[in-house]
């Protein structure tokens, strides 16, 4: 489940922080005909202010009524949808930093004794957020890394996906002990 937005990786050209917030507000402003819209980020640093470009020179009649309306009333929905654009992201030269920005809902404690001899899990996503699996398991069972890996080495975590590689789409697993 997503906790906040994702931390934006850019250099400040104030500070050597590397870090922005996104605090989903929008600036929007129209020339004539042609409008722009910005997501606005502060810097984790100094709090210098950076501009995420979201349109650029686009005729207003092709924005659709309900995206301007977003825009207009920052909302913090679009902001994180425009932030998970691959397209925006390319445009702006930006990178994602996911640390922190999810937590896990197992409905479980978080002490690995009380698992059973052999789990069946569905992993499902609230948000799409790249994660590894391995790093979900070992918060979910209450296990290290290591001792995650060390138990798919040895064969006893069984999945279709690899557990190194980052995901965001639903996955199963099985852990036996």
């Amino acid at each position: 489940m997503p906790t906040r937005l994702p931390l934006v990786v850019r250099r400040c050209h104030s500070c050597p922080s590397a870090r922005f917030r996104a605090g989903g507000e929008f600036r929007v402003n129209a020339n004539h005909k042609l409008i722009d819209a910005w997501l606005l980020a502060l810097c984790a640093g100094c709090g210098e202010t950076t501009k995420l470009s979201v349109l650029e020179r686009v005729t207003v009649r092709s924005v659709r009524p309900e995206l301007l309306d977003r825009l207009h009333h920052n909302d913090p929905g679009l902001a994180a949808q425009v932030l998970q654009d691959p397209i925006v992201r390319r445009r702006n030269r930006v990178a994602l930093d996911w640390d922190g920005a999810w937590r896990l809902d197992t409905g479980r404690s978080k002490d690995g004794d009380g698992l059973p001899d052999v789990l069946d899990v569905v992993v499902r996503f609230a948000a799409p957020i790249p994660v590894r699996p391995v790093r979900l398991i070992a918060e979910g069972c209450g296990l290290s890394r290591a001792a995650v890996e060390r138990l798919d080495t040895e064969g006893k975590v069984v999945s279709a996906v690899r557990l190194n590689a980052r995901l965001s789409d639903e996955f199963t697993f099985t852990l036996k002990r």
